[in-house]
């Protein structure tokens, strides 16, 4: 019988496609979650993003880090205060861990222009060793960015899911139309310079296609927090597709494959993306 640990590992592998360092980085964020499971860190705090949409609603694409959001706004919040709890059960696996501070760098203008001053960024590096269980290349480093938002916008609606993997365990987590809320304001609100951010349409097809509601309130909040929303007037269906529509206008989607296909697994699934199939996927979204 294999252990709770070669069993995920192998779920992982199988998952991306034999993509051992990556299966190996899906191996890290579920026991770092475990980790925060067994403190009060989730009475405090809820799981969102792209992890979060792969792990709980089986986002076909790789998601690289771990982004959390506090249920209240608290300055005073610490990340690294959790650190130990996740230490201790990376250890408990075999797994040595190095967590610091992320430092942003000083000519990210248009970073920090739209991922808030609040935001607290942290990085868990593993070097990776033979645990008796699985053979990782020796001396492999792979690190997962864990991110908290310690100003939270107005209106996410939060529910307690489950993980079975290492062991099961509860976790508290944005519901699907905060979610894609979430997920919206990205596409509408962020600049990536030249860059295209294929990797964000890409889940925007996945909510449109599976009939997951937006929730207008929380994005209302979220534009409004970010400064992309400052009517008078309360923000409706017909204003987020005008913006939306305009997004789409302007986005190079051949670029926009090219950023996301080194994260799925069927890139031919990206032949259908358009300016035309996306005005499609817009016209499609229902509101919560």
């Amino acid at each position: 019988m294999p252990s709770a640990l070669t069993f995920l590992y192998e779920e992982k592998v199988k998952k991306n496609g034999g993509m051992e360092e990556r299966a190996f980085a899906e191996v890290l964020q579920a026991i770092a979650l475990l980790g925060l499971s067994r403190s009060d860190f989730f009475k405090k705090a809820a799981f969102y993003g792209g992890t979060a949409l792969r792990m709980l609603h089986g986002l076909d694409r790789f998601s690289e880090d771990l982004d959390f959001s506090l249920l209240a706004v608290d300055p005073a919040f610490k990340l690294e205060d959790y650190f130990g709890v996740v230490d201790t059960e990376l250890r408990s696996f075999g797994l040595e861990a190095t967590l610091v501070e992320k430092k942003k760098l000083a000519e990210s203008t248009t970073e920090s222009a739209f991922i808030k001053a609040s935001t607290l960024k942290q990085i868990l590096t593993i070097t990776s060793r033979t645990t008796g269980e699985i053979a990782m290349p020796e001396n492999q480093v792979t690190k997962v960015k864990f991110e908290i938002d310690i100003d939270p916008p107005e209106g996410a609606v939060t529910e307690v899911e489950y993980i079975d993997t290492p062991v099961p365990f509860a976790l508290r987590v944005y519901d699907l139309p905060s979610l894609f809320s979430g997920k919206m304001h990205a596409l509408l609100a962020w600049a990536w310079k030249t860059r295209v951010k294929g990797r964000d349409w890409y889940d925007f097809v996945f909510y449109v296609t599976r009939g997951v509601p937006l929730s207008l309130l929380h994005l209302e909040a979220r534009l409004r927090q970010t400064g992309h929303y400052t009517d008078s007037s309360a923000l409706t269906q017909d204003g987020v597709k005008v913006m939306l529509e305009r997004k789409i206008e302007s986005t190079d989607f051949e670029a926009a494959k090219r950023d996301v296909e080194p994260f799925i697994l069927r890139p031919q699934d990206l032949n259908v993306w358009s300016k035309d199939f996306f005005f499609h996927l817009a016209q499609r979204i229902i509101f919560q």
